[in-house]
């Protein structure tokens, strides 16, 4: 999972890209990067550094990188590791070509190994990077200069034949002698794009992101998410050209209104909030139907505490903050490997004791991966004196990997795999392994019925919009262990 941005404007973008990082940094941590392209596409700029965007740019060096139109992105790896030769955006010499991504490429090994046989040879680890060659090779072969839309379409479409994965993907270019932002999604639309705008007449600016939080940083007013792929071409001044690849079945990923996105972002023209708040009535209705009784509801913050303020008004109970957080920590379920998110909960998480002593807690998280972070929020609360611990979480069980571009992509690091049986059974033996009196999951059906409409919840019901190759399948997992083990 990362974020991304890309904007065209009659001014230099960088400064704005450098804030919209900002906004977008819960979709990635280890590095970000931004990139910039003068109008007559003769000159870029580009810097790209490790760790949160403070950190990875020095302020007065944004000046420096001028420019109508750039890209930026946060990026936490799915392939490859968290080194700064696999930050985004990439660039490719000839033609000139900026890229960045948020998805997964299933297909990697095969692209990479593809390109070598054409001497074409990557740099990285990073799965948008052959996109990227693949892209600019086929923009050579249709011209090696003054390229057209017509060049990127066919470009594009060679794109979308060789390629495989959930993507979506933003690329700034000279396309008919004009400083272009490209934008293309998968066929199945799985990862998030929004489109946005700003202005009027020839100062008419255009921007797309991962999620509408970063259209609100910087006042681009919502215009559209573009279809599952679709292609458009942005320009300053203009209105947007649309061209179509290939269509298959719409199939966001639910996850992004479970944990990922903002709550004050929109995606599928639904608020993630709202998504949240309904997840957490759905969950208290099974909870209620179970006989669960707790005297306050606790949140894992801070995903959790919509879902755990409608669960609480549903069964008439306190809502508390159980733990206070160390707002200067990071996310713990996009760290790197396991030592790193239990030393980061540990800093993360301080339960308030005032709380949670002599009382039956019902806590409430979003999800369970791997389990070892619940494992340790419910001994801070046995430490902290909480009496009954029931743990709530407004999603199903995970229990299929994810190959889409969620770090979750083997079936041994799933916690509720390790366990048999009918819903029922499941919670049972996994609230015995995590301690706790009770653990109440939120079934298929009920996810369902609170966010209608399609979606990718392949995660959990194990049906994948686009079929991974069991050699992909391997790779993929061996990428993943080969990240843990070092």
């Amino acid at each position: 999972m990362c974020g991304f941005v890309g904007i065209v404007a009659t001014t230099d973008v960088a400064p704005e890209i450098h804030v919209a990082l900002q906004a977008l940094q819960h979709r990635g941590q280890d590095c970000a990067g931004i990139a910039t392209m003068l109008a007559d596409g003769r000159e870029f700029f580009a810097h790209r550094g490790l760790g949160q965007v403070p950190q990875a740019f020095a302020c007065d060096e944004l000046a420096t990188w001028v420019g109508p139109i750039g890209i930026g992105h946060v990026r936490y790896p799915t392939i490859g590791r968290g080194l700064l030769r696999d930050a985004q955006p990439f660039f490719f010499r000839q033609p000139g070509v900026l890229m960045a991504h948020n998805g997964n490429v299933t297909n990697y090994h095969e692209l990479r190994d593809s390109l070598r046989e054409r001497s074409i040879h990557l740099l990285s680890q990073c799965d948008v990077e052959p996109v990227m060659c693949e892209f600019a090779d086929a923009l050579n072969l249709a011209r090696r200069c003054g390229h057209t839309i017509d060049d990127a379409m066919y470009a594009l479409r060679e794109v979308r034949r060789r390629v495989r994965g959930s993507y979506s993907i933003v690329t700034a270019l000279l396309l008919d002698g004009q400083p272009t932002l490209v934008v293309l999604r998968d066929p199945n639309g799985i990862r998030p794009a929004v489109l946005g705008r700003r202005g009027s007449g020839n100062e008419l600016a255009w921007i797309c992101a991962s999620e509408t939080v970063a259209l609100d940083a910087l006042g681009f007013d919502r215009v559209e998410e573009p279809e599952p792929g679709e292609v458009l071409f942005l320009r300053a001044g203009a209105q947007p050209i649309r061209r179509a690849i290939d269509r298959g079945e719409r199939s966001p990923c639910v996850f992004e209104h479970i944990y990922f996105a903002r709550p004050d972002s929109t995606i599928d023209d639904r608020g993630i909030y709202q998504s949240r708040l309904a997840l957490g009535r759905a969950l208290g209705e099974r909870v209620a139907a179970k006989g669960i009784r707790g005297d306050v509801v606790v949140p894992v913050p801070d995903t959790a505490r919509p879902a755990a303020a409608a669960l609480a008004e549903q069964l008439g109970l306190p809502l508390r903050e159980g733990f206070i957080k160390n707002r200067y920590s990071g996310r713990t379920f996009i760290m790197p490997d396991a030592l790193s998110r239990v030393s980061a909960l540990r800093l993360k998480l301080n339960p308030l004791r005032t709380e949670i002593a002599g009382r039956r807690v019902l806590l409430v998280d979003d999800s369970i991966v791997r389990g070892t972070t619940l494992k340790r929020v419910n001994a801070l609360l046995r430490e902290a004196g909480a009496c009954e611990v029931h743990l709530a979480i407004h999603a199903p069980p995970v229990l299929h990997p994810c190959f889409y571009g969620i770090d979750m992509s083997t079936e041994e690091e799933l916690f509720a795999r390790r366990f048999s049986g009918d819903l029922d059974a499941l919670e049972r033996q996994a609230a015995a392994s995590l301690e706790v009196e009770s653990l109440t999951y939120l079934p298929v059906e009920a996810m369902d019925r609170a966010l209608p409409g399609p979606r990718c919840a392949a995660c959990f019901d194990g049906r994948y919009p686009q079929a991974v190759a069991g050699g992909d399948r391997q790779a993929i997992v061996a990428d993943r262990r080969g990240r843990d083990a070092s």
